[in-house]
């Protein structure tokens, strides 16, 4: 469905006993987009992000990913989406490379195809002298590395990012964010939730802010900051999610 946008959230909504989580939102991400998911602690980003990625089910509403709904076609959506956990859980027994040839497996990539990757993806992360280093003798930083490799491996037109930089080094984040810009380039769309408001204004095109799972802003980085009176993002979004009137 090369025509879908990449990202639909229609009227998506999660609710936990008589917790509305997420509250009828709806949005579109267009291919080859960085887009920034705001909001504070609890304001529903991480229930969208496991929607997206099949960990939940919405209680209402849709989420398309590439045209494929989450409910319809989880198969289809998880094929085509790559996710970087906040922490990731690691098989901490098992090499870089033992993981990594797993999670190839699971995505069905012929075995050339994940020896290829491994090599390309472990040298862009400086990790390729760790690649038989058992997970739990590497550090923090490594192991989140190790997370984007997983999520790169088999090349998803999505990557979904949940505060993807903790725990890395500057070189890393450095990285990381050289990294977003050239797969969006190459048309790959990257919707990435973060508090680092510095970063997102520098890399992504448009955002959008949450508050007690609600939709409240959205528009480029300088419209949201523009439409709160806000000097920076930072300040915007303090503004957007503490005022009600805002």
């Amino acid at each position: 469905m090369e025509d879908a946008p990449a990202i639909e959230l229609r009227s998506l909504t999660k609710t936990y006993g008589s917790q509305r989580a997420l509250d009828a939102v709806t949005l579109v991400v267009g291919r080859g987009e960085i887009f920034g998911y705001l909001g504070p602690n609890g304001a529903g980003k991480t229930t969208t992000i496991k929607i997206l990625t099949g960990l939940l089910r919405p209680t209402d509403g849709d989420a398309r990913v590439a045209g494929f709904s989450v409910l319809e076609a989880p198969l289809e959506v998880k094929a085509r989406v790559g996710y970087v956990p906040e922490s990731g859980a690691l098989y901490e027994k098992l090499a870089p490379a033992e993981y990594l040839t797993l999670v190839g497996r699971l995505y069905k990539m012929p075995g050339p195809a994940i020896e290829e990757g491994l090599a390309r993806w472990l040298a862009r992360f400086q990790l390729a002298a760790q690649r038989s280093t058992p997970m739990h003798a590497l550090s923090k930083g490594m192991r989140q590395k190790v997370c984007w490799i997983a999520a790169l491996l088999h090349e998803p037109e999505v990557l979904v990012l949940d505060e993807p930089l903790n725990a890395l080094d500057v070189e890393a984040v450095a990285l990381a964010k050289d990294l977003m810009s050239e797969l969006a380039a190459d048309g790959r769309t990257i919707f990435y939730s973060s508090h680092l408001m510095d970063v997102v204004a520098r890399v992504c095109s448009r955002v959008a802010v949450l508050r007690a799972g609600r939709l409240v802003a959205s528009g480029t980085p300088g419209e949201v900051t523009a439409s709160a009176g806000a000097p920076d993002l930072e300040q915007a979004l303090l503004k957007l999610c503490r005022d009600p009137a805002a």
